[in-house]
């Protein structure tokens, strides 16, 4: 979700004004995926990078995340969306940290889409977290695949990514789902993510509907 603080930088408003922006954009966002029957979707929130912005900034958006997820969750709860977390708690302040866990338990019987939120959350981190764990139950070299792997994942049980978007038009990968993405589509655009709406969206998953899907130079049949 790009271009928060390019959004605030336009309109001379103060850095976390663009990220209040990006948050208030998020529900119509999942309704919007919701409604064009998209079962999973994940929105990077705060990678373990982010950590180096400035103080304030780090601690301002926090206290805005708060905020939206205390308010946010009875609505996401009666909509049948499931929240799930991908990333690690460590660091994350004791108050998020619990707005957090209890968003992730209310809803965790829900079905009608799962809604994964990357925060403090990075590619490499969770590959490393995943040797980890697989090292740790003792596993032998010649038992560990590609299944085990992704077993030991954030994402384990949920399906790789179709179709990854980026907005304000950054164009590289950023450490996120380098596991998962290995044959997603991307899909670029300008538009900052504060006004990333539903005609974006239909837009992107118009461009997606139309690519010939291969992989590792296979067409799929």
């Amino acid at each position: 979700m790009d271009g928060n603080r390019r959004w605030a930088q336009q309109r001379r408003l103060p850095t976390l004004a663009g990220h209040r922006a990006g948050t208030e954009n998020i529900r119509r966002i999942i309704q919007s995926f919701a409604d064009r029957g998209v079962a999973v979707l994940t929105l990077y929130a705060f990678s373990t990078e982010n950590w180096s912005r400035p103080s304030l900034e780090v601690r301002g958006l926090f206290r805005i995340l708060r905020e939206v997820i205390g308010r946010e969750t009875a609505a996401l709860h009666e909509a049948g969306v499931q929240v799930r977390h991908l990333g690690s708690l460590e660091q994350i302040p004791p108050a998020l940290a619990r707005a957090i866990r209890r968003g992730v338990e209310r809803t965790q019987d829900n079905r009608k889409l799962i809604l994964n939120i990357a925060f403090n959350y990075g590619g490499r981190r969770e590959l490393t977290d995943a040797v980890r764990r697989i090292v740790a139950a003792g596993t032998p070299a010649a038992a560990v695949d590609e299944q085990l792997v992704a077993a030991n994942l954030y994402t384990a049980g949920l399906p790789d990514p179709d179709l990854i978007i980026r907005t304000a038009g950054e164009m590289r990968l950023s450490n996120f789902l380098i596991w998962q993405a290995a044959y997603a589509e991307y899909y670029a655009t300008a538009t900052l993510w504060p006004d990333f709406g539903p005609d974006q969206v239909a837009e992107a998953l118009a461009d997606y509907a139309r690519r010939q899907r291969r992989f590792g130079g296979r067409t799929p049949e």
